[in-house]
C-alpha cells in the first residue's frame, strides 16, 4: 500500500513537471502558426503567393520580429520598428533582390506569346497528329524523360510557361484528336481535356523536380547540400546525387504506369459501343 502511494506521488509529481514544461513551451508553439496558414490556404485553393507571404508575416510577428526596419523613412516608428533588428518586410525585399535572377524567365513570356499568336500551338498539334504511334501517355512519358535528361545536364527550361503551355499541352491534345479521329478539340469532352492538362503538369513536375536532383549544379541539390552542411553533416554533392537516383528512377516508373493508365482509359472510352 505504501509503495503504491509512493508510486502515485512520483507519477503525479512527474506529471506536474511535464505540464509545467509544456506550458513554458506553448508560446513557442504559436510560432508554427505559419505552417497551419500554408496548409489551410492551399487546401482552400487561395492564391499561393498571398498565402506564403501571409504565413511569413504571421510567423515573423509571433517570433517577435518587427514589421519594418528602424532605419530610413520608418526610423522611430512605434510598434512597427525595433532598434537593431531587421524588419520582416525588409527581409522579404532583400531576399527578392538577392535572388532576382530567378525571375529572368519573365523575359521569355513576350516571345512565347508572340509565337502563340502566330500559330505555335496549332502547328505543334498538327505535327503530332501526323505521327500514328503518338498517344497522350507516350508523349508525356517521353517529355518527362527529356526533362530528367535536361536536369542531369544542368539545363533549365522553365517548363510550364516555356514548354507545357505552348508545346506539350497542344501536342497532347493533337494526339487525343488523332486517337478520336477528330479534326477539332471540340469533340473531346471537357473532363478529358482537364485530365490531359493535369497529366501535362504532372509530367513537367516529375521530370523537373526529380531530374534537377541528379545534377550537382542545380538549385535543388545545392539547397539540400547547404541545409545538411548547416546542420553539421559531412556530405558531398555527389553523394546526394547518388542517393537521389533511386527516387528519380521510381518517379519514372510510377509516371510510366500513370500515363499507361491514361492511355488505357482513353482507349476504352473510344472503343466501339462507348459513347464519346
Amino acid at each position: 500500500m505504501v509503495l503504491t502511494q509512493v508510486a502515485a506521488c512520483t507519477v503525479w509529481r512527474q506529471f506536474k513537471i511535464t505540464l509545467r514544461e509544456f506550458n513554458l513551451h506553448i508560446p513557442e508553439l504559436f510560432k508554427l502558426a505559419g505552417i497551419a496558414i500554408v496548409i489551410i490556404g492551399l487546401a482552400l485553393r487561395l492564391r499561393t503567393t498571398l498565402v506564403v507571404v501571409t504565413a511569413a508575416l504571421v510567423t515573423g510577428l509571433l517570433a517577435g520580429l518587427p514589421l519594418l526596419s528602424s532605419q530610413g523613412v520608418f526610423q522611430g516608428l512605434p510598434y512597427l520598428t525595433r532598434a537593431g533588428q531587421e524588419g520582416i518586410i525588409n527581409m522579404l525585399g532583400r531576399a527578392f533582390v538577392e535572388n532576382r535572377l530567378m525571375t529572368l524567365f519573365i523575359l521569355t513570356l513576350p516571345a512565347i506569346g508572340l509565337a502563340e499568336r502566330y500559330g505555335l500551338q496549332e502547328q505543334a498539334a498538327l505535327f503530332v497528329r501526323r505521327i500514328r504511334a503518338a498517344t497522350v501517355g507516350r508523349l508525356l512519358f517521353i517529355y518527362q524523360l527529356s526533362r530528367v535528361l535536361m536536369g542531369i545536364l544542368g539545363i533549365r527550361l522553365n517548363g510550364h510557361p516555356a514548354f507545357v503551355r505552348p508545346l506539350t499541352f497542344p501536342m497532347s491534345l493533337g494526339a487525343a484528336e488523332a486517337a478520336a479521329r477528330a479534326r477539332t478539340v471540340d469533340v473531346i469532352p471537357g473532363t478529358i481535356v482537364e485530365e490531359i492538362k493535369a497529366a501535362n503538369a504532372a509530367s513537367e513536375n516529375y521530370g523537373n523536380f526529380y531530374g534537377q536532383n541528379l545534377s550537382p549544379v542545380l538549385p535543388g541539390i545545392l539547397l539540400v547540400y547547404g541545409v545538411m552542411k548547416g546542420l553539421g553533416y559531412q556530405v558531398s554533392v555527389w553523394s546526394l546525387v547518388l542517393y537521389a537516383i533511386p527516387i528519380a528512377s521510381l518517379s519514372i516508373i510510377i509516371a510510366a504506369f500513370q500515363f499507361w493508365l491514361l492511355d488505357l482509359r482513353e482507349k476504352k472510352r473510344l472503343s466501339p459501343g462507348k459513347s464519346s
